[in-house]
């Protein structure tokens, strides 16, 4: 499988605030080879927490995400600690001063990106889990000519106020640690980081999931050893800044908070041409079916697909369980068949 690894420099950047940040950044990795046409390519923007290595589980040759047949760009969302971050910065952007980002950035720059780059001007399929499905609502939003197809799994269009609350409560744990320094740390605050994981640790799984043990799966005898063996080491692996700043952009996230659709959020999703499936899972906490199918009965070429799973959120994690990446698996199969 031809892989590589790259970051793209594309100078001078405006952010949807104004912003210029000087040099803007953006990791991804490839898998596979760009046809001629260049009309093979499939974009999967990353995840909270996530970063493009993680998607490598659920593509391979015989997959949906197959490298032999399609040119697939695994690419990390701002404020991951791998594309342009408060943690990578220099000043007057370093830390907790990097600008908030919206995905209105993330998708313009991921755009420039791909044009820059490899000279690709539409896409095959644009999909992901969780925020990185919120990228793919964007994209098929605001570009409906350059995305042929379209997946959000354990994702959303725009972040709904239960869900904007559930973030404040992992993010005010992570502030409360004393060590946080107003985001000035002289060390990774640790203690709130741990006890943001903790919080998340009752979101990410539903209550079956824990009921039926499911953790056992993952190695974890108990719930505490879940919490410790599996929250916990994900998120102490991140800067505390760039935490916070994928967190601004999930409770801000909404395809029609721009200057092509101006709020109006039934025109944003009625203007998504690609064919989509939106993929929630079933038992999933803070992306619920009741919220896709709002977004379903908005858009004209659609499918939902609910996971039927009790793993909740983390039904959508990228070759977490078998049964559940089988499930994903064959939407793509179907749809990149379509």
């Amino acid at each position: 499988m031809s892989t590589s690894n790259s970051v793209t420099e594309l100078g001078e950047f405006e952010l949807q605030s104004g912003i210029v940040l000087p040099n803007l950044q953006i990791s991804h990795k490839t898998f596979g080879t760009l046809n001629p046409a260049r009309s093979n390519a499939i974009l999967l923007p990353t995840f909270y927490g996530g970063k493009h290595a993680d998607y490598e589980e659920i593509i391979g040759q015989g997959k949906a995400l197959d490298p032999t047949e399609y040119f697939i760009i695994a690419v990390d969302m701002m404020c991951n600690g791998l594309s342009s971050s408060p943690s990578n910065t220099q000043a007057p952007f370093v830390g907790i001063d990097f600008p908030n980002i919206t995905h209105w950035d993330n998708v313009h720059a991921q755009k420039l990106m791909l044009e820059q780059q490899y000279g690709i001007e539409s896409l095959a399929l644009v999909s992901g889990f969780s925020m990185g499905g919120q990228q793919a609502n964007h994209w098929a939003a605001i570009f409906p000519d350059r995305v042929e197809r379209m997946i959000s799994w354990c994702g959303s269009a725009a972040t709904s106020p239960h869900n904007w609350v559930f973030l404040e409560g992992v993010k005010a744990g992570l502030l409360a640690d004393p060590s946080f320094e107003q985001g000035h740390y002289k060390a990774n605050p640790e203690v709130g980081i741990k006890a943001f994981a903790r919080i998340w640790a009752g979101w990410g799984p539903s209550q079956a999931f824990y009921r039926r043990k499911l953790h056992r799966q993952l190695g974890q005898e108990t719930a505490a050893d879940h919490i410790a063996e599996f929250w916990e080491p994900n998120f102490l692996a991140f800067d505390a800044n760039d935490l916070l700043g994928m967190l601004h952009t999930w409770q801000v996230a909404n395809i029609a908070d721009n200057e092509i659709y101006n709020g109006d959020y039934v025109a944003a999703c009625g203007a998504i041409k690609a064919r989509t499936i939106l993929m929630p899972c079933q038992t999933d906490l803070y992306f619920p079916v009741a919220d896709n199918a709002i977004q379903a009965d908005l858009m004209p070429n659609v499918e939902l697909r609910p996971i039927p799973s009790d793993w909740g959120h983390i039904a959508g994690g990228p070759g977490l369980n078998p049964e559940d990446s089988a499930f994903i698996d064959q939407a793509h199969k179907e749809l990149l068949a379509s």
